[in-house]
């Protein structure tokens, strides 16, 4: 079975909650349109569909818009060799979804990450704390309202508390500079 005759199955059985299936570049993608809804939908696209392998999870942000996040199930199936992607959003108000390590015991670590750079919390989560940060850091790394430099911490004995001294952040380059060794930002400030 091809990946957009898995998809419209998916589709079939989920009319009334999902889009349209999506191709681009000959990858589909099925928007899930109600939120929780979506361990149901993972359960049924593991056991049905035989999508055994979740590949990775990952977020979204869409600042300024609404719905604030968007949330990426990249699902594998080995008995049929395709690939199928799953989005569902998130608004900033709620920022919550239901757990999928019932359906993938590997969304565990994937879900954390989520929560622990995007604020996002995965309800039915069975250990939802911080995986990079440490616990009681108050803010979230990848959102798009987070400055590159970072921000100062009250925690000095934890981690690093001062935002890093490269104008614009550690991994921004010049464009203009004739060579890259003078593109690179440690080359633009002379202290270090």
């Amino acid at each position: 079975m091809t990946a957009k005759q898995l998809a419209k199955k998916l589709k079939i059985q989920y009319k009334k909650i999902t889009s349209d299936v999506i191709e681009f570049r000959g990858e589909f993608t099925v928007e899930i349109l109600d939120s929780n809804k979506i361990s149901e939908v993972c359960r049924y696209a593991k056991e049905e569909l035989a999508f055994d392998y979740l590949v990775d999870l990952c977020t979204i942000d869409n600042d300024d818009e609404a719905p604030r996040w968007t949330v990426v199930y990249h699902m594998y199936s080995y008995k049929h060799f395709q690939h199928l992607r799953l989005k569902v959003s998130v608004s900033e108000e709620e920022s919550k979804l239901p757990s999928v390590t019932s359906v993938w015991r590997t969304a565990n670590w994937h879900e954390r990450e989520a929560f622990d750079m995007m604020g996002i919390e995965f309800i039915g989560h069975p250990d939802l704390r911080r995986i990079l940060m440490w616990e009681g850091y108050p803010y979230y790394p990848l959102r798009k309202d987070f400055p590159l430099a970072g921000k100062s911490s009250e925690m000095p004995d934890v981690a690093f508390t001062d935002p890093i001294p490269l104008e614009g952040g550690p991994f921004v380059t010049s464009s203009g500079c004739q060579d890259s060794a003078g593109r690179e930002p440690r080359s633009r400030n002379p202290k270090q």
